[in-house]
Order: structure tokens, then sequence, then C-alpha cells
């Protein structure tokens, strides 16, 4: 347990550093993507933006729990076990939800494809923490 919540914590530090950072690298490098942000659908004058920030810590402690339970699946090498692990992510939650996303809201394939690719990016870096701590 206490390599689930250590690898976890690890893991959501580096993510919310990655994700802030990729959001200053998407309004910095795609501002027409991040103009869609201001959105009605997306409500950014409430108090919930503590949510955003806590985020990275529930993905990785979900994830750091998925991958005590099932890493002895995972074969090959660091590199090659961090990637699968980040694609199994992908295909079994993410890919799901980001479909649903955009069949109810009007958000553009462009936004949803940039949070595909920060959910891969997310696991695969996640993957890569829990088997360096938590082999």
């Amino acid at each position: 347990m206490k390599k689930i919540l250590v690898s976890g914590l690890v893991a959501g530090l580096v993510l919310l550093c990655l994700s802030v950072l990729g959001l200053y690298m998407t309004i910095w490098f795609f501002p027409g993507l991040a103009v869609q942000y201001f959105d009605p659908a997306f409500d950014t004058k409430s108090g919930r933006i503590g949510l955003y920030y806590l985020h990275p810590f529930i993905i990785s402690f979900a994830l750091s729990w998925f991958w005590s339970r099932f890493k002895g699946v995972l074969t090959g090498s660091f590199l090659t076990r961090g990637i699968e692990f980040g694609l199994i992510y992908v295909l079994i939650a993410l890919f799901p939800f980001m479909w649903l996303i955009y069949s109810a809201m009007n958000l553009s394939l462009e936004l949803m494809a940039t949070w595909l690719v920060l959910g891969l990016f997310q696991g695969v870096i996640a993957g890569l923490i829990f088997e360096k701590l938590n082999p």
C-alpha cells in the first residue's frame, strides 16, 4: 500500500507540473486552440479551479493502484512497459470518455485530440514513474 501511495504522490506532482506546462505551451503555440477555453461550456468564473490542480493526483492514484494490480502482465523494457501502460489507459478509459464528450458537447475535434494526446502522455509518464518506484 505504501508503494501505491508514494508512487501515486510522486506521479501526481510530476503530472501537475507537466499539466501546467502543457497549458502554457498550448497558449503559446496554439493560441487559436486556447481561445476555445473561453467558450461558455467551460466554467471559468467559479471557485472550482482547485479541482483542475487535483486532477493529476486523482489520475495518478488511480493509475498507481491499476499498475500495482497489472504490472506483471506488462513485459519488455522500461520504456516499452511505460508506453504500453499509457496505451492501455488511453484505450480503456480515455478514448471512450473522449468519445462521449465529443458527442455531447460542442467542442472541436482538435481540442479533443489534444486531450487524448495529453492523456497518453500522462499515462506513459505515470507508467515510467510507477515502474521505477514500484517495479
